[in-house]
């Protein structure tokens, strides 16, 4: 007696079809392609090698280079989850970077771990207050998130020039300089840093009623402020998160260079943040949010950043290298494009049969 094979024939057409609209399926994919393409052009790519007991390589570099912009996604995810947006990120991260510098340079001993140390609290401080700032402006104030925070956006700079005195600070502290530029048991000192937040944060919003009740807040304000859920103190949370996260990049980046640069430091980062979070798949109308895709979305803006390095495209357009690809992927992401797309290849399926018939 012949056996069907139609019942296993939709069981995979339907695991396929899962895989495909699975929110993180189109961003691994483009990730894949930019490490694939990479491959091809330097076939060394993926090598990784060991050094005075230190991993040195692309990939490694790749890790590196996200521990900033990991930070920052992070905190924006959270916003954006929120219905809100946090475009004051870069400021924050001058700000943070001139302080802890500034304090260093002017301290009778810059090389000093506890100098460091209260650099580090007295940057990480004033980053916790701007974000609660920003919170207190959109949650009690009720000013409409990109407004409050383009406040700070425009203000930062200055406030960071006013702390370096518009110089370009410069200091020789080696324990500072371990938060960029070392290593921790053959790993990125930022790398750890940045990862083991990522890690803080995803066990706290996925294993408490945290991520639950920032969703809701994201999804209908109302609805959760009348189900007793202080929406107010949940939005004053996640914009002082952001605050504390940016401060913590803008030590790693001016620990990178030990360099305060109040005009460069951070400039346009918070642009590459909302496309990791984006392209991650969080919308940008509140609600769900994705960890994982922000996780995705740093990894293929930095690779992004370092195949345009490798494969000697002028930094002129660079911006658009990067547009191009972010459009690709976003656009797969698009149900609308995707659906069309499914459209069509049920069409030239079913051509064949039709013929047949």
């Amino acid at each position: 007696m012949p056996t069907s094979t139609a019942a296993p024939t939709r069981t995979t057409e339907g695991g396929l079809r899962r895989l495909t609209h699975h929110a993180l399926f189109w961003p691994v994919v483009a990730l894949v392609a930019l490490l694939v393409a990479n491959t091809v052009y330097s076939p060394d790519f993926l090598a990784v090698s060991v050094l005075n007991d230190h991993l040195f390589g692309a990939p490694i570099d790749i890790l590196r280079n996200s521990a900033p912009l990991m930070l920052v996604a992070l905190g924006m995810t959270l916003v954006i989850a929120t219905r809100g947006i946090d475009l004051s990120v870069g400021a924050v991260v001058a700000i943070a970077g001139a302080l802890s510098l500034s304090f260093i340079a002017t301290s009778p001993d810059p090389g000093a771990l506890s100098t460091v140390l209260i650099a580090i609290g007295l940057a990480l401080g004033l980053s916790l207050l701007l974000g609660v700032w920003n919170g207190f402006l959109v949650s009690v104030v009720g000013i409409q998130p990109i407004i409050a925070t383009l406040i700070l956006m425009t203000a930062g700079r200055g406030i960071a020039m006013l702390i370096t005195e518009g110089q370009i600070t410069t200091v020789t502290s080696a324990p500072f300089k371990t938060l960029g530029a070392g290593f921790w048991l053959g790993l990125p000192a930022a790398t750890i840093i940045a990862f083991g937040v990522y890690a803080l944060v995803a066990a706290i919003t996925r294993r408490t009623a945290l991520g639950m009740l920032v969703e809701s807040v994201g999804i209908n304000p109302s609805a959760s402020r009348l189900a007793g859920v202080k929406s107010r103190t949940i939005v004053w949370t996640v914009f002082a998160l952001s605050g504390l996260f940016s401060g913590l990049a803008g030590l790693i980046l001016a620990s990178n260079v030990m360099a305060a640069d109040a005009n460069n430091a951070g400039l346009f980062i918070e642009l590459d943040a909302i496309l990791a979070v984006v392209i991650g798949g969080t919308s940008l109308r509140g609600g769900k949010f994705s960890l994982a895709g922000t996780f995705v979305g740093v990894l293929i803006i930095t690779t992004l950043t370092l195949t345009v390095t490798i494969v000697g495209i002028s930094p002129l357009v660079t911006p658009l290298f990067k547009a191009l690809v972010v459009i690709a992927v976003t656009l797969l992401q698009s149900p609308t494009v995707r659906e069309k797309l499914a459209a069509r290849a049920r069409a030239r399926a079913a051509r064949p049969e039709e013929v047949t018939a």
